[in-house]
């Protein structure tokens, strides 16, 4: 062996390997110029974090307010002032305060929901529930002093203000939750109703009285025959011209377009001397933000009205949001537009807030608005900026501009604007979905023009959470089985040639477990047992798995039942599994001693890990024997086409072609929960001495015997 630093003799040194040229690097990968990065960015402060978060409309309109929408906000929100100025005048007089300060309350709603308010057409304001329940909150407080009532109603802003945050805190937004599509299409064509009946003394040119719906049709139609007829012309005129320019034209304007067409002819023709109502002389004024001179004991007086008023103006905001959505901008889903509940709570106590500190009344949301925005061609809350505009202009400059409007061309606004919130198709669609949501919609509706918008709301809810409690008291089941050419278990009622294994049942019961169904459980399960061995009295139910991947909640009662109903198995000689255990159900049966009962041996991970047991534990307990009774039935096929899942049947309408396979199996109507269970079949492990399921499947095939 050569020494270190020897040459070795006899060897020609390796010749060097070629050098090879590096490939070229494309264009796009060459390196570059680095960018010079912002590595000491600091965080945002706190405050500004809280400023964001409190205030997404002036975040949207400051970042993504697409500027080519600005035309159609601007004429929307002037047609929106049109019709809010008289409205808000009016609703001045039920609270019993000056006629000025509704147009004070409604632009500091208006500006304080633009600023942080998350819907973009909602229109925040006074509105007449809200200033009914305001009224009588004050009345006897006030004692029919304008002034008085005026400090009582800015101290009830701020107490509604107060309520709102502490929802905030606890997070109680959830109960919109609640408000599902039925109630949200009946509460809408509820208030639509509330919305015509309360305008019929308008456009008739009568008075109409009474606190309830009931009250103001009686009011009517006792006074029905006194009907102006010029008053009653100039409300059909201007519905009529409404209709017209929107079939006509949809792109313009139409409410406004009436209304100011209206006007005009009501000042040109002197329609106010012959007996038409208008709205006459609009006061002027804007206070400064001040705190409402009130004592301690009227602020506790006014605490429990302040809550009933926080939870009908946070239920009108939410349900107008909702019915309401936004229009989408360009790569929007209906996501984007979405209203969070939760922040929803801080914009009603910031415009509350700003309204008590400009000395107005409590205000919420309206719907005729917010539907007169849309159909005017709103986009954003910058209508809402311009009818601010427009009620300052009102304060200050244009007061005489809108005295001559008809009261009756008001009326007819809001007929049109009340048109726009019911919605046959959505009836329709509610009765072909199911007929309970069609009566929760009928129900709502119902409610809300009977016994007020609050008492609707909560009787709808009411029913809603009864519904929802009666199908989780009785929801859907079903036993498992095998289908040939599908893997996994199905629902055997959804496939008349499934199979199922002599002995043993598996068993789905659809909801979590709770003192409400537990015992309904136990008699579907007693029924199934019985059922089974009255159908195969050869091969009696020896083995009953529970498929619990549903029950993924249970309460004490139902844990004591789910024993009782293992030991009463166990007495008519049957075995108790459990699969699909999930940790959350596991540790709460085992607290209760209910794994005690059942054993640990009856737990399974999968359905197909308990079909493989029970198939090992029957070959080592039971005589091998082909009882006729489960022979095939006569006539059927050796060999089946693969079953079709449900949603690949052909419905009743479908035109189907002579010799086409769909035909193979009847249209069946599926249930609501017809997934297949443990389709994940291949990654299973269990022991090696089981039997395999394709040995299973094999034997489930059709012809194999039972």
């Amino acid at each position: 062996m050569a020494k270190k630093g020897q040459k070795r003799k006899g060897k020609k040194s390796a010749a060097p390997e070629p050098v090879t040229s590096a490939p070229a690097i494309p264009a796009h990968l060459r390196p570059r110029r680095a960018h010079v990065y912002d590595l000491d960015r600091q965080a945002d402060s706190v405050a500004l974090s809280v400023l964001r978060a409190a205030a997404p409309g002036l975040q949207y309109l400051s970042t993504r307010y697409p500027r080519q929408w600005v035309r159609k906000d601007v004429i929307a929100g002037v047609a929106v002032a049109a019709y809010m100025v008289p409205q808000v005048l009016a609703y001045s007089a039920i609270v019993n305060v000056p006629p000025v300060a509704g147009l004070w309350s409604a632009l500091a709603a208006i500006v304080a929901y633009a600023v942080m308010g998350a819907s973009r057409v909602l229109s925040a304001g006074p509105e007449s529930t809200i200033a009914l329940m305001a009224g009588a909150a004050i009345a006897p407080l006030a004692g029919g002093n304008p002034d008085r009532a005026l400090a009582l109603s800015a101290a009830l802003c701020l107490i509604v203000a107060g309520w709102c945050l502490i929802a905030r805190v606890f997070r109680a937004g959830i109960v919109v939750e609640l408000l599902s599509q039925p109630l949200l299409v009946g509460y809408l064509a509820g208030g639509a109703v509330l919305m015509i009946v309360g305008q019929l003394g308008k456009v008739t040119g009568t008075k109409v009285g009474g606190e309830s719906i009931v009250d103001q049709v009686a009011s009517f139609l006792s006074v029905v025959g006194l009907t102006k007829p010029l008053t009653l012309a100039v409300a059909a005129a201007t519905l009529a011209l409404i209709l017209i320019v929107r079939r006509l034209r949809p792109s313009l304007p139409a409410p406004l377009i009436a209304v100011a067409l209206t006007t005009a002819a009501s000042a040109v023709l002197g329609l106010h001397a012959q007996g038409v109502a208008i709205v006459g002389a609009v006061p002027s004024g804007l206070p400064m933000p001040a705190l409402p001179n009130v004592s301690m004991d009227d602020v506790q007086a006014l605490v429990l009205a302040g809550l009933g008023v926080a939870v009908v103006g946070y239920s009108d905001n939410m349900l107008i949001a909702r019915g309401f959505p936004a229009p989408l901008e360009a790569g929007e889903t209906k996501a984007d537009v979405r209203v969070d509940p939760q922040s929803e709570l801080v914009a009603m106590a910031g415009v509350q807030a700003a309204i008590g500190f400009f000395s107005g009344y409590p205000a919420s949301s309206s719907g005729s608005r917010t539907a007169l925005a849309i159909a005017s061609g709103a986009r954003s809350q910058v209508y809402s900026l311009a009818a601010g505009v427009c009620i300052l202009a009102v304060l200050f400059f244009a007061g005489p501009l809108v005295s001559a409007l008809p009261q009756a061309a008001l009326g007819a606004v809001v007929f049109y604007a009340a048109g726009k919130l019911i919605s046959p198709a959505e009836f329709r669609r509610l009765w072909n979905f199911r007929r309970r949501e069609f009566v929760l919609a009928i129900v709502t509706m119902l409610g809300t023009v009977i016994i007020g918008i609050l008492a609707g709301v909560v009787l709808a809810i009411a029913i809603s959470l009864l519904e929802m409690t009666h199908r989780l008291a009785r929801p859907h089941e079903g036993v498992l089985g095998r289908v040939p050419g599908l893997p996994g278990m199905h629902d055997v009622a959804d496939y008349p040639k499934a199979k199922t294994i002599p002995g043993c049942v598996f068993y789905r019961y659809d909801a979590p477990l709770f003192f409400a169904n537990i015992g309904d459980l136990r008699e579907r399960v007693e029924n199934v047992v019985t059922q089974e061995n009255a159908a195969f009295p050869d091969t009696p139910v020896r083995w009953f798995i529970l498929n619990v991947e549903a029950n993924v909640e249970v309460d004490v009662t139902a844990a004591d039942g789910l024993r009782e109903l293992a030991q009463e198995l166990a007495a008519r000689g049957v075995e108790l599994g459990l699969a699909r255990v999930k940790l959350d159900l596991y540790e709460p049966l085992d607290r209760a001693g209910v794994i005690d009962v059942i054993g640990k041996d009856m737990l399974f991970a999968t359905l197909p890990v308990a079909e493989k047991a029970y198939i090992s534990w029957a070959i080592a307990n039971t005589p091998i024997e082909e009882p006729e009774s489960a022979a095939a039935p006569p006539g059927e096929a050796e060999h089946d086409e693969p079953a079709l899942l449900p949603w690949e049947r052909p419905d009743e309408d479908d035109e189907t072609p002579a010799g086409d396979p769909t035909t193979a199996e009847p249209p069946v109507e599926p249930s609501m929960a017809t997934g297949a269970d443990d389709g994940q079949s291949a990654d299973v492990v269990g022991d090696p001495d089981d039997v395999s399921e394709e040995a299973i499947s094999r034997e489930l095939q059709p012809g194999a015997s039972r």
